[in-house]
């Protein structure tokens, strides 16, 4: 489906401003009993509780590159978080020269970090400070997910070549999802392991630059919100193996020149989207509900829209097709979307001064 460019407002739903003070919030996950951890772009961790947060970072976080895009990224819980204390970080490492995506797993004691340490690093280097990705996502499985982006738009190069040629290169890290188990070792049954050539942390490719991803419990499918260039942002529904395209079948236009990336919008033996966005919301944070508090929320999906400054809610069909598309105001961008204890969203925006809200139905 391509989105309409005017998007319906969702009705009878309530906004509450929780906390503020967050510089360029970038992620949230919750604890048991409803502590809040909050990561900022800058390179702390932060907790929140009770609407206060707390004003003093979290100790033992790794020093992060800070650059354009990059800095601390995502935080995932491990699926045994209430008995082992382990969380899972992305972030950019290195510098304006080379720089990756990373993930650390640590322990979380409490008041602080302990022994951090990497269990992924993306190659190939790249320079400048975009497209570093990167969302985590623990499956039901217990493997964990990392997107990472494609490098970079192509008034950069890596290997001399525009940095969205790596998407489509099995040898590259880079615009892909890759699946590793929590100890960083990678899974036996990987897509594209004992493909020649190709990484074997690999589990889908042909990706821009994913900042959303979400397991949909009540379909049992994966769902990746994914920038494109000068609109073409896409939801896609992730198969294991699967080609979604970039840069081959786009949507998308290049800057400036409005000119098209490619002469295709699907090609045989690749994904579809199954909803464009040609008017670009850039699409970040994600959350597929699981009905839990709010039945009549159900399957819905929430995306947070950085440029769009809005959430919007997607509604699918048995058919598996959008049924309908409608925003929440919210007035700033929107960096994460996730689903709160009582049903509600949790919500980060992107700002020197970012905050901290909760979304109810009325």
């Amino acid at each position: 489906m391509i989105a309409p460019g005017s998007v319906a407002e969702l009705a009878g739903v309530s906004l509450t401003r929780l906390a503020g003070g967050l510089q360029h919030p970038w992620a949230l996950a919750v604890l048991p009993g409803g502590e809040l951890l909050v990561s900022e772009r800058p390179g702390r961790l932060r907790r929140a509780a009770g609407g206060r947060l707390d004003p003093t970072p979290v100790p033992g976080v790794p020093p992060v590159a800070a650059i354009g895009q990059g800095g601390l990224l995502d935080i995932a819980l491990s699926p045994a978080f209430a008995s082992d204390r382990t969380l899972f970080l992305s972030a950019a490492e290195g510098d304006a020269g080379a720089n990756r995506t990373v993930v650390w797993r640590a322990r979380f004691d409490g008041p602080r970090l302990a022994d951090a340490s990497v269990i992924f690093r993306a190659t190939p280097d790249k320079p400048g400070g975009q497209h570093f990705g990167s969302r985590l996502l623990f499956l039901p499985d217990g493997t964990l997910l990392v997107s990472v982006g494609d490098g970079g738009n192509p008034n950069i190069r890596i290997g001399g070549a525009p940095p969205r040629e790596q998407a489509q290169r099995l040898d590259s890290a880079l615009g892909k999802i890759h699946r590793i188990n929590p100890d960083g070792t990678i899974p036996p049954d990987n897509p594209f392991r004992g493909t020649p050539g190709a990484i074997a942390s690999l589990f889908s490719v042909g990706h821009r630059n994913i900042q959303g991803l979400a397991w949909d419990a009540t379909r049992g499918a994966i769902w990746a919100s994914e920038h494109g260039s000068s609109g073409g942002d896409e939801l896609n529904r992730i198969v294991a193996g699967g080609n979604f395209g970039w840069p081959r079948a786009t949507y998308s236009v290049e800057y400036g020149s409005g000119a098209a990336i490619s002469a295709h919008r699907t090609l045989p033996g690749m994904q579809d989207p199954v909803l464009v966005w040609l008017r670009a919301i850039a699409p970040s944070g994600l959350a597929a509900h699981s009905g839990r508090g709010v039945a009549a929320w159900r399957g819905d999906i929430f995306a947070g829209g950085l440029q769009s400054d809005d959430v919007r809610r997607v509604r699918l069909g048995p058919d598996g097709r959008v049924a309908s598309h409608e925003r929440i105001p919210i007035g700033a961008r929107v960096r994460d979307v996730r689903e709160a204890p009582d049903g509600g969203l949790l919500v980060l925006t992107d700002q020197q001064d970012g905050a901290l809200l909760h979304i109810t139905p009325r």
